[in-house]
């Protein structure tokens, strides 16, 4: 075995006619009318790789455009998300359900084409890209999980052979190299060794401010040689135009090599062939105007005085491109038909799978921790982990380095590693991911997992190191992935490690991304409900965990932990003089604290609010029952900033937090200070009832 496994049957001789020449000059006079139009967009790097995207559509990769999600489908990333018409044109050129009307209205008002890739709005996208080096960072996911479950279903199968080998092929820019984030991942793809990955960068040395070399010198292909990658340069003709003819031959070997990823180093001339604007920095995100547009067309034969103009020849031409996708995905459905036939079991796995349920009783693999015992809620994450993955086999992932602080480990789950790397328990389909110390690259890593579509992946790190892969988290809100965020060491509880490791703005922080859920859960039981609970609900969601041992509060009540928020401890009277909301390792201090309140007559409610999001879903009766509104005496107990919390207790209530940096100390020391003392809350308590005397 390779580290991908994916060789399918070569590419044939490239045949180009002037029917190809005529549409590839087609799609550069798309790309300047569809920005012309709206005014604004990035024309120059659609115009110049035309040529490269219509070779890779019509005769590399493996898609059938009247089957969008065919399981067997080749993945295509444009991570120089800005060129969108790249992708936009081709899909209109293939015979996807994207039309003329749909080019004509390019970044406008509910149009599906939008200023950027956005997976689940546009048919044939299948991540959002825009921010530079995603794309490239998602896809080492995708094919990550292409080889995960192309042995985990079928490790039998002779290579190319298996209804399960399909390769990823990305689009990227300068700008995509010189992030971050896509260093981290390329990395990684190397010692991976992913061979089902083909990475074509358009090297045209041109970005807003300029030639790149202003602050970009680098041998790329030497540094990715470095990572591990196999490379190719291909340069353009000398009239500044792709040269088609190499291209194929480079994408042709990229597909034939094995053990290793491959990047194509691609030379473009951006723009090409407008006249004036070709290699400016303007071309690149600036409509050229109309009489550059004009000398552009007729130098490609188009009239001049005409918009968005399409040779029903040319079409028709390019639309065959449909019939064959629906011959592969005919022949590759009689090949999924024999795995099927020859793999009962398997292939029951499989569809249950492809529909993202869980087992109907999942539930009952659910460990059980007895009230009293004291559990750090990242161990009890473990425990949960571990007894829902011998159930789940879709569970798998990682840590940033911190498998053992995070307890992200599967016991027993091999390492995830190509062949040949002599360490005992790697396997090519281990579930075990070693990420190394990569947030960032962790973060979209599991967003591709999550998009190939049959994974529930998980990543840990320390919750002050979120800051490290926002950008992915963020992305994961926006194309609602299965992704799953694990966050321990959660707060000032951590200890000795001092500010640089102490979380203080991060739960809001992440609270503020839109359509993510975060869960901080109080004890064991309530992460045991909390993280199946997030996988039921098939969106992205971040568990944010425990260093230090916490009480474990009982079972039953922590069934209701499903719903964000509830009543963990009811008033004595009939009804609350005063509520104190907590989250995390501070319900079982609101708890000690209204006891103490009840000595003195105090009839208090605590409510335990492991994920806001959830609860905010809940119907208002409920929340109401909750957080009854006549109650205005409330207080709210959670070790981090104190910004949000405003919003649960009001102007008459009171937010016993932190809103400055830690310090090194031991965690009791911490606490005690920062007043997460049962005295502080009964004082801050009693204060606030006065208030509405």
């Amino acid at each position: 075995m390779s580290g991908g496994g994916s060789r399918l049957t070569a590419v044939a001789e490239l045949t180009w006619t002037d029917l190809d020449d005529r549409a590839v000059a087609t799609a550069r006079a798309l790309a300047m009318d569809a920005v012309q139009k709206v005014g604004n967009g990035h024309p120059g790097t659609a115009m110049a790789l035309a040529p490269a995207a219509y070779l890779l559509f019509q005769h590399h990769l493996r898609h059938d455009p009247a089957d969008p999600l065919w399981l067997g489908r080749d993945r295509f990333v444009l991570s120089c998300g800005h060129s969108s018409l790249t992708l936009y044109i081709q899909l209109f050129l293939s015979g996807y359900d994207l039309t003329l009307d749909d080019l004509k209205a390019f970044r406008t008002a509910g149009s599906a084409t939008p200023g950027h890739p956005e997976f689940g709005h546009t048919v044939g996208v299948e991540t959002t890209t825009g921010p530079l080096g995603q794309g490239i960072a998602t896809a080492v996911g995708m094919a990550m999980s292409q080889r995960f479950w192309r042995y985990g279903l079928d490790a039998e199968a002779e290579a190319g052979q298996s209804p399960f080998d399909h390769r990823v092929w990305v689009f990227a820019s300068d700008g995509d190299l010189e992030e971050g984030i896509s260093g981290e991942a390329s990395s990684l793809a190397g010692t991976q060794r992913l061979d089902n990955l083909v990475v074509v960068y358009d090297d045209n040395r041109i970005s807003i401010e300029g030639d790149t070399h202003r602050a970009f010198t680098e041998d790329v292909a030497a540094r990715y040689r470095a990572y591990g990658w196999h490379t190719i340069t291909v340069d353009h003709r000398p009239d500044g135009d792709v040269d088609v003819a190499a291209l194929h031959d480079a994408l042709t070997e990229a597909a034939a090599v094995t053990g290793k990823p491959t990047l194509v180093v691609l030379r473009t001339v951006i723009a090409w062939p407008a006249p004036n604007a070709r290699n400016t920095a303007k071309s690149h995100g600036s409509a050229l105007g109309a009489a550059e547009v004009a000398a552009t067309k007729e130098i490609l034969g188009f009239d001049p005085e005409k918009s968005f103009e399409v040779d029903e020849v040319v079409l028709a031409h390019t639309q065959q491109v449909a019939q064959r996708g629906a011959d592969a995905n005919d022949e590759w459905g009689q090949r999924f038909l024999g795995w099927s036939d020859a793999n009962v079991d398997t292939a029951r796995l499989l569809e249950r799978l492809h529909t993202g349920l869980l087992p109907a009783d999942i539930e009952l693999a659910l460990p059980a921790f007895p009230a009293g015992e004291k559990v750090a809620t990242r161990a009890a994450f473990g425990a949960v982990l571990n007894a829902l993955a011998d159930h789940l086999p879709e569970l798998w992932g990682g840590s940033a380095d911190l498998a053992e602080s995070n307890n992200t480990t599967i016991h027993d789950g091999g390492s995830f590693l190509p062949d040949g790397t002599g360490f005992p328990d790697a396997a090519v389909n281990g579930r075990i991911i070693h990420f190394g110390v990569r947030e960032h690259a962790m973060g979209a890593i599991l967003n591709g997992i999550a998009l190939d579509g049959l994974s529930r992946p998980f990543g840990g790190t320390f919750l002050v190191f979120s800051d490290y892969m926002r950008g992915a988290v963020r992305l994961a809100a926006l194309m609602q992935t299965r992704s799953l965020f694990i966050w321990t060491h959660d707060s000032i509880g951590l200890g000795e490690d001092g500010p640089t490791h102490q979380p203080v703005e991060h739960l809001w922080a992440l609270r503020a991304i839109p359509d993510l859920a975060i869960i901080r859960p109080a004890d064991a039981n309530e992460t045991s409900v909390a993280l199946l609970e997030a996988m039921r609900r098939n969106a992205p969601a971040g568990l944010v965990l425990t260093r230090q041992t916490v009480p474990v509060l009982g079972d039953a009540p922590a069934l209701a932990a499903r719903r964000g928020g509830y009543i963990i401890r009811r008033e004595s009277g009939p009804t609350p003089d005063l509520i104190l909301i907590a989250t995390g390792s501070e319900v079982a201090l609101a708890l000690e604290s209204a006891e103490a309140l009840e000595s003195s007559g105090v009839s208090a409610r605590v409510v335990s609010m492991p994920c806001l999001e959830w609860f905010a879903e809940q119907p208002e009766e409920y929340r109401d029952e909750v957080l009854p509104p006549q109650v205005r005496a409330r207080v709210s107990i959670e070790a981090g900033a104190t910004l949000g919390w405003w919003r649960y207790v009001g102007s008459d209530g009171a937010v016993i937090g932190i809103d400055e940096f830690g310090a090194s100390a031991s965690a009791e020391h911490l606490f005690e200070e920062r007043g997460f003392t049962v005295a502080n809350v009964v004082e801050v308590a009693q204060a606030t009832m006065a208030k509405g005397q």
